[in-house]
């Protein structure tokens, strides 16, 4: 258990770079107060264009794979090595926390997204290939950066499962396999209630569309 606290706070720890807050601020502006209001990549690159906007879900991918790194090299060695990737769930859990409720922000942050990315990088090549598949194909079919994000989510928790009970992780006890599966279902239950208010504009026809090529005013 102590381990497990151990993870959950040196990600915290990194997710609160918030990669958004700190580019408005270098631009005078804080992000919270223009365009959608969430301190991400999105709401970055609808301000502040395509540039800033990479760069931003450059910051917060990188935050999430640091701090799994940090947990590699700190927490894993001499660790049971099947609660190898339990740990890096809470360590995920721990960024993409800090990510989205940043305490020196009156916790008013992101949706997580970007930082989720960085536990997907982390896992296997497998997480990536489909989740660029889902958001991509979302992405340029309908210009719902939400829809591709929600899609995400989903595919990663029913790979999750579905890995974790072929034994792809290897030969772990069911019991390590289901906090594994709760920590995926508590952050596919944290991202869909940041995007609730997405969720019901898809669901009404209002959901706002984004194109790489615009930008509002500053």
């Amino acid at each position: 258990m102590t381990n497990r606290i151990v993870c959950l706070a040196i990600g915290y720890a990194f997710g609160l770079f918030q990669t958004a807050y700190v580019y408005g601020k270098m631009k005078g502006v804080d992000i919270r107060q223009k365009g959608s209001g969430n301190a991400g990549t999105t709401n970055t690159l609808r301000v502040f264009g395509i540039k800033a906007g990479l760069t931003v879900l450059a910051g917060d991918i990188l935050k999430t794979v640091a701090a799994i790194l940090t947990v590699r090299m700190l927490v894993l060695p001499g660790t049971d090595p099947q609660l190898e990737v339990l740990l890096l769930l809470y360590t995920a859990a721990g960024a993409i926390l800090g990510h989205n409720y940043p305490f020196y922000l009156q916790f008013k942050g992101g949706k997580g997204i970007a930082a989720t990315a960085g536990l997907i990088v982390s896992l296997h090549p497998w997480f990536i290939v489909v989740g660029l598949a889902l958001f991509l194909g979302a992405f340029f079919t309908t210009h719902y950066v939400s829809l591709g994000s929600l899609l995400v989510y989903a595919g990663f928790i029913v790979q999750l499962i579905y890995f974790g009970q072929t034994g792809f992780f290897g030969e772990l006890p069911q019991r390590i396999l289901n906090e594994m599966y709760l920590v995926g279902f508590f952050l596919f239950l944290m991202a869909y209630w940041k995007h609730r208010e997405n969720i019901q504009r898809l669901l009404t026809g209002r959901e706002r569309k984004t194109y790489l090529k615009k930008r509002e005013q500053v």
